[in-house]
């Protein structure tokens, strides 16, 4: 456990493999070999603070927590709409959890509206949990895998991926193929 002053002569061993020019801050070969590309899982959130409106579609491969306000549709990995988060359009994720307030709809793997959400629009779900206090103003459809009937919809010339509008909207033939 303990070490004892070395007698004059001895060898001192160095912890780091010995080589004397070799600081204690550079890193190992092994780490730096290593590729510095954000694996899926490890990456950071994307936020829209409090202060921010966004007027337009936001896309991402990632995760994404709004806390401000989009007038837009969202298609993203996962999203978390905080508790003063507004959204008025469609969201399109595999995981989504709604803090906040959303008129629009939703299409997911697992969705979950928590107590103090606000919900106007139908919602498209492999599976759903609606807490206690939550409001719901909708319908709710299963679907195994709601997102490849959005790809489907975009497959067909359609570049909107179910945007819920309070306007009333004119339906346009689909071309036979």
């Amino acid at each position: 456990m303990f070490t004892t002053k070395p007698e004059s002569g001895e060898k001192i061993t160095k912890l780091g493999g010995g080589d004397a020019k070799t600081p204690f801050t550079e890193r190992p070969a092994t780490y730096a070999s290593k590729s510095p590309g954000p694996s899926a899982s490890k990456m950071v959130p994307s936020i829209i603070g409090e202060d921010l409106t966004i007027r337009g579609n936001v896309i991402s491969k990632g995760e994404i927590q709004v806390d401000g306000e989009i007038e837009g549709d969202i298609r993203c990995g996962s999203l978390l709409l905080g508790d003063k988060s507004k959204v008025t359009g469609s969201v399109a994720a595999e995981d989504v959890v709604v803090r906040g307030h959303l008129v629009g709809s939703i299409t997911g793997l697992r969705i979950t509206l928590q107590g103090q959400s606000h919900v106007e629009g139908d919602i498209f779900h492999q599976s759903l949990a609606i807490e206690q206090g939550a409001y719901f103003e909708g319908k709710s459809r299963r679907s195994d895998n709601p997102l490849a009937e959005i790809k489907a919809q975009g497959a067909n010339g359609s570049a909107n991926f179910g945007s819920h509008s309070a306007s009333p909207s004119v339906a346009s033939p689909i071309a036979a193929e």
